[in-house]
């Protein structure tokens, strides 16, 4: 078993659902919070990870962490390296990679709050970030154990992003999922077969966690 590996992408998986609660929760409000163009084409923009190749992603995200371009020429001069072939760069793509599966049910949640309740908060002179603070995030606390749930497990299983903006540096960017990909590939079955079976309990563990606690409504689903 590779539990370098193991510990690396659960490191990767943590951070990366931080950072993505962080990101994805005004993100979310401000798509639930009205109607308009500018608003679609956001959700658009959130949602291509979702029908892009991962190595397409990951093509373009190294890319544009190269020297070669203006971000790229920034992270050297301000951290020392352009991130690619770091665990940074792996938060980086996996930041991009999972954002849908942050910001997705945090927006079903926030639109699924009473409007009433938020018009009478406003009335009574609620500004618009205390009647979020205090009326739609609490009622809407599921949809971010869901957001959070999904973030992690989809981080834990990503291969195609993280080989290209990380590489396969032992100890540095090799997650489990590129370990069980070396494994396959020195017909290392057996050892492949291990760190599978690691993910899968990761996997399993952390929807249970969502059908525990919301008894499935996390995730749209009914008793």
């Amino acid at each position: 078993m590779d539990f370098p590996a193991l510990g690396l992408t659960l490191r990767l998986a943590s951070v990366t659902t931080l950072v993505l609660l962080v990101v994805a929760t005004p993100l979310a409000a401000w798509i639930s919070s009205g109607r308009g163009w500018g608003r679609r084409v956001m959700q658009a923009v959130v949602a291509l990870p979702l029908v892009l190749p991962p190595s397409v992603l990951g093509f373009y995200l190294l890319l544009g962490l190269s020297p070669r371009t203006a971000i790229g020429r920034m992270l050297i001069a301000v951290v020392g390296h352009s991130l690619a072939f770091t665990f940074w760069g792996l938060v980086v793509g996996s930041v991009i990679f999972s954002l849908p599966f942050a910001v997705q049910p945090l927006v079903a949640g926030f639109s699924g709050v009473d409007r009433g309740l938020v018009e009478t908060a406003s009335v009574l002179g609620a500004g618009w970030w205390v009647v979020f603070a205090r009326v739609i995030a609490p009622l809407a606390r599921m949809s971010f154990v869901t957001a959070a749930v999904l973030t992690f497990a989809h981080t834990v299983g990503e291969f195609g992003v993280v080989l290209m903006v990380g590489g396969d540096i032992p100890g540095v960017t090799r997650t489990l999922s590129i370990s069980i990909f070396d494994q396959v590939q020195e017909a290392n079955y057996a050892g492949a077969n291990r760190a599978a079976i690691w993910l899968v309990l990761l996997s399993f563990m952390a929807l249970l966690a969502v059908y525990a606690r919301g008894r499935g409504q996390g995730l749209g689903v009914r008793d």
